[in-house]
């Protein structure tokens, strides 16, 4: 029995009502003094109110079974409530030919109340009902002699539909928290798979910008050199669409010498003379991913925004650092990709600047990871 997602109907087994309608069976002490009295019209109306008692206890029984996963506790209290005044109702009119048997309804009406009613209300109700079943035994004529049991069986019913409602509480509860987990982690996988569609794309179309602007004008200079960049356009853009895929499966990766090589690639055909590293063996595996990822958000930024003629990549075991000699602030340093790329860092404990160069032109890229 488990919902499928919350605010949708809950599917509970059809019969399940009957497992609380076996308990009726202990007011077959009042269908039975009900039948030995004499033929009249108190036995048919205490017959009727007997019926009328069992159908009311049944109905708010399934309700509440049906609802106990679907809302939160307490809200059929207004039902409860009315459910709880008919069947004190039809249990007092059953009184006069029943007698003491009569008490045998408080116990129903205990655990109807400690089940659909919030919890300090329907202790408030069990309380008084076993008040009640006390003063009607000491002041009632006759009732004094069937003992005090009466009133024990309202406590050990409130006491133990109490500990089923507690149980079902927290059953629901547990439910509602997978639920939001599951919720939560949908919304963590999104946010990773458009970050990485942010970054992977980002890189791969500026690229792709550049050699195409490239390529239109070799066309009238050098026409074989147009053929070239032309080929890898095509070569980009079937590898950006193998990474969109990879991503979309979760099984997106990026390695520190392909990104410095695609770096190099990338700066020559937007006419940026740059100086990178050509060893990557000091660098601890556990860095290079990230850093790979800042080197290719940098360039990135670089190609797309800063109108620089040098760019520099700085690479050390616990640190990368991308500087460019542009005149303007790269529009990403308050976007997208540097908020993503923030975010890889505070995920992996590394600390990142992003900024101007100080006492120099241009835009610096730092990221450091503790050694």
């Amino acid at each position: 029995m488990a919902p499928t997602t919350p605010g949708h109907p809950v599917v509970h087994p059809r019969w399940g009502w009957v497992f609380g309608a076996v308990w009726l069976s202990y007011l077959s002490e009042n269908l039975t003094a009900l039948l030995r009295h004499e033929p009249g019209w108190q036995r048919t109306v205490g017959l009727i109110a007997l019926a009328g008692f069992v159908v009311i206890y049944i109905a708010v029984l399934g309700h509440l079974r049906r609802s106990r996963f679907a809302e939160p506790a307490g809200a059929s209290s207004p039902l409860v409530w009315a459910a709880l005044i008919g069947m004190l109702v039809l249990g007092a009119v059953q009184m006069p030919v029943v007698g003491a048997h009569a008490l045998t309804c408080l116990v129903y009406v205990a655990a109807t109340a400690m089940m659909g009613l919030p919890r300090r209300q329907g202790i408030a109700v069990a309380v008084t009902l076993v008040i009640t079943a006390e003063v009607l035994l000491r002041f009632m004529p006759g009732w004094r002699a069937a003992g005090h049991g009466y009133s024990l069986a309202v406590v050990l019913g409130a006491l133990a539909t109490g500990g089923i409602r507690l149980a079902l509480d927290r059953q629901r509860k547990l439910l509602q928290a997978q639920q939001d987990l599951a919720t939560l982690a949908v919304a963590d996988e999104r946010a990773r798979i458009a970050a990485d569609l942010h970054d992977i794309l980002g890189h791969s179309l500026t690229v792709v910008t550049v050699k195409a602007e490239l390529a239109q004008r070799m066309l009238d200079v050098d026409l074989d050199r147009a053929r070239a960049e032309l080929r890898d356009l095509e070569s980009l853009a079937r590898d950006a669409l193998a990474d969109v895929r990879a991503t979309a499966l979760g099984m997106r990766g990026v390695s520190l010498p392909g990104e410095i090589a695609a770096a190099k690639e990338a700066l020559a055909a937007a006419n940026v003379e740059a100086d990178l590293p050509g060893a990557t063996d000091d660098v601890p595996t556990r860095n290079r991913e990230l850093f790979a990822w800042t080197i290719r958000e940098a360039v990135t930024n670089i190609i797309r925004h800063a109108g620089a003629r040098h760019a520099w990549v700085r690479l050390e075991p616990g640190s990368v650092e991308i500087l460019d000699d542009g005149d303007a602030v790269p529009v990403g340093e308050h976007g997208q990709g540097l908020t993503g790329l923030r975010k890889r860092a505070d995920e992996a404990g590394a600390r990142m600047t992003a900024g101007r160069r100080d006492g120099a032109p241009g835009f610096r890229v730092r990221m450091e990871v503790p050694l």
